[in-house]
C-alpha cells in the first residue's frame, strides 16, 4: 500500500461484519472532519492450499470477485457517491498484521468491536484486541448499533 506523506490517512478495516460497516461509517465521517482519505482494508486468505489435498484454484478470479464484492458492499453500506471516494485495498494475509502495517503513518485505525468469527458474547475480538496493544498510531474500535 502505498502512503502520501503530505495525505491524512483514515485506515478501516472491513471484513463483512455489521461492526466492520459500523467501523467504515465512522471512519468516513472521522476524515470528513480532518479533511482525510479512508483506505478500507480487506484482508483474504486461501484456507485449505496446504498439503496435496489442496483444491484447484484460480486466484485471478478469486481476487477479482472479492474485490467486486468490496465495492458492492461499500456502495451499499456508504451508498455510491461515497464508496467512490474511499480507496479500497485488497490484501492477501493475516488481518491483524496486514491492519498493522497499512496503519503505518495513518492517523487512525479504525475497526470493528468483532468480526465475523469468533464468540458471539465476546466484547472484542482477537483482531481489533490485537491492533489495539500493537498499532502504530490512535486506535478507535467502534461497536455496530445492537439493533
Amino acid at each position: 500500500m502505498d502512503n502520501d506523506a503530505t495525505e491524512t490517512r483514515v485506515v478501516v478495516g472491513v471484513d463483512g461484519s455489521t461492526s466492520s460497516y459500523a467501523a467504515l461509517r465512522w471512519a468516513v465521517r472521522y476524515a470528513g472532519l480532518v479533511g482525510g482519505t479512508v483506505h478500507a482494508v480487506s484482508v483474504w486468505e486461501l484456507p485449505g492450499l496446504y498439503g496435496w489435498s489442496a483444491p484447484a484454484v484460480d486466484l485471478d478470479a478469486d481476487v477479482e470477485d472479492a474485490r467486486q464484492r468490496m465495492q458492492r458492499e461499500l456502495s451499499e453500506v456508504l451508498g455510491t457517491s461515497a464508496a467512490g471516494q474511499v480507496k479500497t485495498h485488497l490484501v492477501h494475509g493475516n488481518a491483524a498484521d496486514v491492519l498493522l502495517r497499512a496503519a503505518e503513518g495513518a492517523e487512525v485505525l479504525v475497526v470493528g468491536s468483532r468480526g465475523r468469527g469468533g464468540f458471539t458474547r465476546a466484547l472484542l475480538g482477537s483482531v481489533s484486541q490485537h491492533v489495539s496493544h500493537h498499532a502504530p498510531c490512535p486506535v478507535v474500535i467502534v461497536r455496530s448499533d445492537p439493533s
